[in-house]
């Protein structure tokens, strides 16, 4: 990444390029309200929700995200996305290196995360990075429709 890229903190005035961001990388479903789920995080350790940004003179724009979350027991991941231009640079990688940091420095011992199924690119980045696959249903239940 050199030094072409920062990761900080989200601020809300990266909230459109990251909804943006989410929308081409296909993150976003109908039955979530993306703007919802922003305003929920930086209610919830904001802290851990990060940004990569493109520092290069004339360029500046968001091109990554993660949000990370730990309750306790284990820490998780969540839309974490690179800008499709520029896959393959190393923004996912530093953005899940720095909130691996961040939930290590709480006192997380596990982080896990969340793959949609056929998603092989995506498992395989995941493979790379020392993430082990597990074969585990997963249930839920929404408490608040947001359409």
């Amino acid at each position: 990444m050199a030094d072409r890229f920062g990761i900080r903190a989200f601020e809300r005035r990266d909230t459109e390029a990251v909804v943006a961001l989410w929308e081409d990388a296909g993150l976003t479903r109908p039955w979530n309200d993306p703007r919802a789920d922003i305003e929920r995080k930086l209610a919830v350790q904001p802290e851990l929700f990060l940004v990569a940004e493109d520092l290069s003179p004339g360029a500046e724009r968001i091109v990554g995200s993660v949000m990370a979350g730990y309750d306790g027991h284990r820490g998780w991941l969540y839309y974490l996305a690179s800008a499709s231009d520029l896959r393959g640079t190393g923004i996912g990688r530093a953005l899940v290196t720095e909130a691996e940091r961040l939930l290590l420095a709480m006192g997380c011992p596990k982080v896990q995360l969340m793959v949609r199924a056929g998603n092989e690119q995506v498992l395989g980045f995941y493979d790379t990075l020392g993430y082990e696959r597990f074969e585990v249903g997963n249930t839920g239940k929404r408490l608040i429709h947001d359409v």
